[in-house]
């Protein structure tokens, strides 16, 4: 990396918050007052198109924009929410051998890059804190870790359970989403975490059903399970924990069940490298 180290912001999901750019931006000048470290945005993260930070076409493009800048040594998602799986394949289909070098962070949708990174042979993608976390409590710490991470690969914010094995972690939608598609990666051998937010328990159930019943699935080393948060009520009660539910499934299809893991959507979400370690 050069003298000043460059993160670019994209957003191949939900639009973001100018406000929220600009309080992230004043933390980083603070915590690197000489100019060493230098977020910046791309315009399209502010765009509007209906749910979309703009269009697919014009978030591929940014993407790539920043992706295939050698100036820039890192790309940083800003938040989750959808579409990042919309331009996956343009994408990975436009990438050049500079944006090989670079590291990129993100969990939730980015999952969806995230898994197309790592399929297409890039080396440095992690499951880690977002842009949007700043705005949680105690998100200062969490954009610490992240900013650790892109600018020296520093390893002070890894999920501590990494023994090695290659790794890989996933909101459980997006990994259930995955399965079966053009950018499904090959987790032979690898320990999988997963998390979830704001879904049922029943859909929880469900989706261990349909994942643990696939193939490529049932080559994996193993799951650990995250924090799954803001559970959805139903009725009747579903009368299993997500832990119970996860267990039942590793049990039935012959997936071993590893433990608990260290992340989820909150501000303690640690930073979860692919691959081997």
């Amino acid at each position: 990396m050069g003298s000043v180290t460059r993160i670019g912001v994209v957003a191949p999901s939900s639009r973001f918050s100018k406000a929220t750019a600009a309080r992230l931006e004043a933390h980083v000048e603070a915590r690197f007052p000489g100019g060493d470290v230098k977020v910046v945005f791309h315009p399209a993260c502010f765009a509007n198109h209906g749910h979309f930070a703009g269009d697919d076409a014009l978030r591929a493009r940014a993407f790539l924009e920043m992706a295939n800048d050698p100036r820039y040594d890192a790309l940083w998602f800003a938040r989750g929410g959808y579409g990042s799986c919309r331009i996956a394949e343009a994408v990975r289909d436009g990438l050049k051998p500079e944006a090989r070098t670079k590291r990129y962070l993100g969990y939730s949708d980015a999952g969806s890059l995230l898994a197309t990174l790592y399929k297409t042979g890039f080396a440095h993608v992690a499951h880690g804190p977002m842009v949007a976390d700043f705005g949680r409590r105690e998100g200062a710490e969490a954009i610490d870790r992240a900013l650790d991470w892109l600018i020296k690969g520093a390893t002070t914010g890894y999920e501590p359970s990494l023994d090695g094995r290659p790794t890989v972690a996933f909101n459980l939608t997006i990994l259930d989403q995955l399965v079966g598609t053009a950018i499904e990666p090959d987790l032979s051998g690898h320990v999988v975490m997963i998390e979830e937010v704001s879904e049922a328990l029943y859909r929880i159930d469900r989706m261990m059903f349909h994942l643990t019943g696939q193939a490529s699935i049932r080559r994996i080393a193993g799951f650990r399970l995250g924090r799954v948060s803001d559970i959805t009520p139903n009725e009747p009660e579903f009368g299993l924990t997500p832990e119970e539910i996860v267990r039942y499934w590793c049990l039935r299809s012959g997936i071993p069940y590893l433990g608990g893991a260290d992340i989820g959507h909150d501000a303690d979400n640690k930073i979860v490298p692919f691959g081997p370690r």
